[in-house]
């Protein structure tokens, strides 16, 4: 590692350290400054920040700490507003094209059935199947990926080393070995409710389209499929039964034009163009 790469490195672990993820002023203030002039700053205020004991506390945990100065980082984070200061990746990040399957923590039949159908369908076509990690959807998307030998990416609200929802346990170290779990937090930071919604835009940045399965009118999915939406990515939505609560939010974002409609596997492969 060349000597300004390592100091850069350093740098964004101490920033790491002392920022909350989505930080759109320290997300300024590195655009402004530069990554090391920022550190600084933070020391200077925080006082100073050990970055060998943060690179152990990661590695102890099975992480590495990716930056965007590295080759394996996504390059669609670079078009968020306030791109992460690094993340924790524990795995490794697939080099194939990657899609965001997201949607309810409390899906229908249908929707299961829709999230298998579409997961192992992109999955056999070589696609990395990403969702968050969550019950429902997320872990429907992630399992039948898995279950045809492809590739998956959980985005977490958690350090990478907190299994949520704990009855994921399983599922999270099987992704750990066949794709990878990442995050903005540190290793032993629980997941909260806002921190949910800020993970999101990682979820629609990394990945080339967002396809809301199964999602309510307040679904944090909807959130996904806007933050997606405004960085120009392709949205879909597949409807659902107007009698169902669990459709409502793919009816919404459809009639806001914010996604299109997709009523199978091949309609969404047609209109990514690689049907």
């Amino acid at each position: 590692m060349k000597l300004l790469d390592e100091k850069i490195y350093r740098a964004r672990l101490q920033i790491f350290r002392a920022t909350l993820p989505g930080d759109r002023r320290i997300s300024q203030m590195i655009q402004e400054r530069g990554v090391l002039d920022t550190a600084q700053l933070i020391n200077e205020r925080e006082g100073e920040i050990d970055p060998a004991e943060i690179h152990q506390k990661i590695s102890e945990v099975g992480g590495t700490f990716l930056t965007p100065e590295c080759r394996q980082w996504p390059i669609g984070l670079a078009d968020l507003s306030s791109p992460p200061v690094g993340l924790i990746v524990k795995g490794a990040l697939p080099q194939h094209p990657m899609i965001a399957l997201v949607g309810t923590r409390n899906p229908t039949h249908y929707g299961i059935e829709l999230a298998r159908n579409f997961a192992s369908g992109f999955a056999d076509h070589g696609w990395t199947i990403v969702s968050g990690g969550a019950l429902g959807i997320d872990t429907e998307a992630h399992q039948s990926a898995l279950a045809v030998g492809g590739e998956t990416v959980a985005v977490l609200a958690s350090g990478v080393d907190i299994n949520y929802p704990a009855s994921n346990e399983k599922l999270f170290n099987e992704i750990s070995i066949n794709g990878a779990l990442i995050s903005e937090a540190m290793p032993g930071v629980a997941a909260k409710p806002e921190k949910f919604l800020i993970r999101n835009r990682i979820i629609a940045a990394m990945t080339s389209a967002t396809i809301v399965i199964e999602a309510a009118s307040r679904s944090g999915s909807l959130r996904t499929a806007r933050d997606a939406a405004e960085l120009l990515r392709p949205v879909f939505a597949l409807p659902g039964a107007i009698t169902s609560p669990m459709s409502d939010g793919c009816h919404q974002l459809i009639a806001e034009r914010c996604a299109e409609i997709i009523t199978s596997f091949s309609d969404a492969l047609e209109l990514l163009g690689v049907g």
